[in-house]
């Protein structure tokens, strides 16, 4: 259920646009805002001043003949025209009313199933095996499950495709490495580490011994080849780097349904080279096999080197196929940094000149940096995710300690890794994607502002006053019953509850988690607001059933919203 008021009043006045104005004009662009100011009503529709270009008319002469166009909406209890030719709108207090308790009584607080019969392929995080996941995965990682937990929430179909490097020319390296820089018992006792640090002495042996380098090849063609020894050491390279890499998830609260890594489509690789050639797309060029872009106005794009060899190109390319005809999605979004855009932009546009109809959207997002630069270098100086998750626990569980609660030892911990982990992602999600963020503790973890813990502690306090209330009231269902809206403050926390199902939507269709969380940080404010101004436990009877429902509302709001972005709320702090 979208806000069927804001919905109710867009209608209402591209109704009466067309009827002012004529049918022959398209009014779809229309749209109703939130007033930026209460004293002018609830809603506002400006769009008066962009419409005179067209209509040749004062805004204000346009204002008022739309608003006398129509009879007023019941939802309306008054439209009025301000100011240069503002249409200012004020919902009727019943309607309100009625529309809220309608939504509280759904069990998703109204977040309608657009999705239902549809697919779509999510394909986040896709760390590199036998590397340990560092802080550069973080962004893929935690937008991406926010993005695949909201669309779930809209009633779609996910598969959420965790698309693993497992395959390449590194793997010569890294067999030449296992093999003569480890121990024995080292082999025995395999682990990320030990094989990101065969992998760095082995690659750097590649820099001055030729001889090293011809063997790393031969490795590599072995295992291109089948050969079952260096097939069986790639495949425990490829379950211990799983293991590790679901133990970080398992700690994110990040769940995937395909682990399918780049080796699941090297089959398909000849057979897409040659469907390229078949439909007179690729050409030789200098030696490589390539598909021109002109008419995209993209460079050439590489789908087989002139050594014979295939590239990233041509996997996706083949992963789109075999997406299409194994699940036939609507939509397939990547997950991936800023830098890859223009091979996305090249792959996308060969698949659709292959006449594959699935949409193909890149989320691309800015990279995180530390207040002293960047992070990760091919050397194995990272920054490893195990210890940013680590440091954000620590630093919260300090700040539990310091606190006057006495709170036992295991809840602390497990207080310190919501908060600590909640913290990392909220810093994140709050941002618009395509920005890059520069990450501090200080504002990560601080109780007020626009932050993890400022978010998660209002849920908690709210959490606590209805625990309170049942102890002085006896337990009740604390969504039962009706609410007033007597005061301005309840009135404008109604109308921002009603926003929850579609800035849901709004954040699955912009790609962007950070709509969301900008919400939640709004009502949180909000919510503070009437907290402060409007006593709830020492009100009369009505007014506190009636406030009660609201506190409760705005709990669930905030927990379901939060849930949405992968940020557990505890319901103690």
């Amino acid at each position: 259920m979208v806000n069927k008021c804001e919905t109710a009043i867009v209608e209402w006045i591209r109704s009466a646009f067309s009827t002012a104005f004529g049918v022959e004009y398209d009014w779809e662009w229309l749209q109703v805002v939130p007033a930026t100011d209460r004293k002018f009503g609830d809603f506002q529709c400006n769009d008066a001043m962009q419409a005179a270009r067209t209509l040749r008319m004062a805004p204000r002469a346009i204002a008022e003949r739309v608003t006398d166009a129509l009879p007023r909406p019941e939802m309306l209890e008054s439209v009025e025209v301000a100011g240069a030719g503002f249409i200012n709108m004020t919902v009727n207090k019943e309607w309100l009313t009625e529309q809220l308790q309608e939504i509280a009584a759904t069990d998703n607080f109204g977040i309608p199933n657009a999705g239902q019969g549809r697919t779509v392929i999510i394909d986040y995080s896709s760390p590199n095996v036998a590397k340990p996941m560092h802080i550069g995965h973080i962004r893929s990682t935690v937008i991406g499950c926010a993005v695949d937990r909201i669309y779930r929430a809209l009633g779609y179909n996910v598969i959420a495709d965790n698309h693993l490097g497992d395959w390449g020319t590194q793997f010569g390296i890294l067999i030449m490495g296992y093999r003569h820089c480890l121990s024995e018992d080292e082999r025995g006792n395999l682990s990320v580490e030990l094989l990101e640090r065969a992998y760095v002495e082995s690659y750097n042996k590649t820099k001055d011994d030729e001889s090293w380098l011809d063997a790393c090849r031969a490795e590599l063609v072995k295992l291109q080849r089948g050969d079952p020894e260096n097939q069986a050491v790639w495949k425990r390279f490829i379950d211990i780097s799983i293991n590790e890499f679901d133990r970080i998830y398992r700690r994110l609260d990040v769940h995937f349904d395909l682990y399918r890594g780049e080796s699941y489509y090297h089959e398909m690789l000849e057979e897409t080279v040659r469907l390229l050639q078949e439909k007179s797309l690729a050409e030789v060029s200098e030696g490589a096999l390539v598909v021109k872009l002109e008419d995209e106005a993209l460079p050439l794009c590489i789908v087989r080197k002139s050594d014979g060899g295939f590239n990233y190109t041509t996997t996706d390319i083949a992963t789109v196929r075999s997406r299409v005809e194994e699940f036939n999605p609507e939509k397939i979004i990547y997950v991936t940094d800023e830098r890859q855009q223009l091979h996305f932009k090249q792959f996308f546009a060969v698949c659709r000149k292959l006449g594959y109809e699935t949409c193909l959207e890149h989320l691309w997002f800015g990279l995180m940096r530390l207040p002293e630069g960047t992070f990760s270098t091919r050397q194995g100086n990272v920054i490893k995710l195990e210890a940013l998750l680590d440091e954000a626990v620590s630093r919260a569980l300090a700040i539990i300690e310091n606190g006057e609660r006495d709170i036992p030892v295991e809840e602390r911990r497990a207080l310190a890794e919501a908060i600590g982990i909640g913290a990392i992602k909220y810093a994140d999600l709050s941002h618009d994607p395509q920005t890059m963020i520069v990450f501090t503790w200080e504002k990560a973890l601080a109780l007020e502002g626009n932050s993890g813990p400022y978010l998660q502690y209002a849920y908690a306090r709210i959490c606590s006053l209805l625990d309170k209330h049942a102890e002085q009231f006896g337990a009740l269902d604390p969504l039962s019953g009706s609410v007033l809206l007597d005061s301005a403050v309840e009135r404008e926390l109604a109308l921002k509850l009603m926003q929850f199902p579609g800035t849901v939507l709004r954040a699955a269709e912009s790609y962007k988690p950070s709509v969301l969380a900008e919400y939640l940080f709004t009502l949180a404010q909000l919510y503070s607001r009437f907290y402060q101004s409007s006593p709830v436990l020492r009100s009369d009877e009505g007014l506190r059933k009636s406030r009660v429902k609201l506190c409760a509302m705005v709990a669930t709001v905030l927990r379901d919203g939060l849930h949405l972005l992968g940020i557990r709320t505890p319901s103690r702090i």
